[in-house]
């Protein structure tokens, strides 16, 4: 009986209703509702330079679970990137973990170990961690989803820990402690300058 009052359901969003249901901010990006490679979806246009943030308004997310399905694509190379936000505070304010389709597979070493990446803005920027914790925060996905295709994501936030795992990994792919000191804020989609994205199936659990 305890157990079971510890245990939140989780809480399912419909991404395609951004724009239309108030509850929904934007940020740096337009949208569109898409039907692409089976599923219905929302789809945030690039705009260069900007980076796009998609959030819920009065939003309280601390510890939990965040789980969305992903599209980007490989082509052309540095043209996707695409994640989940979280502990959002604002537009310039949250933390974000990120995936770089076009470097799941490649045969480059160095491009293959930079396919998912955890920020913290505006403290910890990715060419900042890069710079300074070279391979600390972000990694290779193993196994090796197809850059072109839906890839489901799971962030698992307790904190100071983050866990990503990536479709049916037992394994996470990323595993970092938090930057940033804001315990609890928003949960919103991300896209990185000049990037699209395409989402679908957005799911939050809060732990109590």
């Amino acid at each position: 009986m305890v157990l079971a009052c510890l245990i939140q359901a989780p809480e399912i969003f419909d991404v395609t209703t951004v724009g239309k249901d108030p509850r929904w901010q934007v940020a740096g990006r337009t949208t569109a509702v898409v039907d692409t490679n089976g599923k219905h979806a929302l789809r945030m246009i690039e705009v260069a330079p900007l980076m796009g943030l998609v959030w819920l308004k009065d939003y309280d997310f601390g510890d939990g679970t965040i789980e969305v399905d992903l599209l980007g694509r490989t082509q052309p190379v540095q043209g996707s990137f695409l994640g989940v936000a979280f502990h959002v505070a604002d537009a310039q304010t949250y933390e974000a973990v990120y995936f770089r389709p076009f470097n799941f597979r490649a045969a480059d070493s160095t491009r293959h170990s930079h396919a998912v990446q955890y920020v913290s803005q505006p403290g910890f920027p990715w060419q900042k961690l890069r710079s300074e914790h070279p391979g600390q925060y972000e990694a290779p996905v193993v196994p090796e989803p197809d850059g072109d295709q839906w890839f489901h994501v799971r962030v698992l936030v307790a904190h100071p820990k983050i866990s990503v795992f990536v479709n049916d990994a037992a394994k996470p792919a990323l595993v970092v402690n938090e930057l940033s000191d804001r315990p609890r804020g928003s949960v919103g989609l991300w896209v990185g300058d000049g990037s699209a994205g395409v989402f679908s199936n957005l799911r939050v659990t809060r732990k109590p």
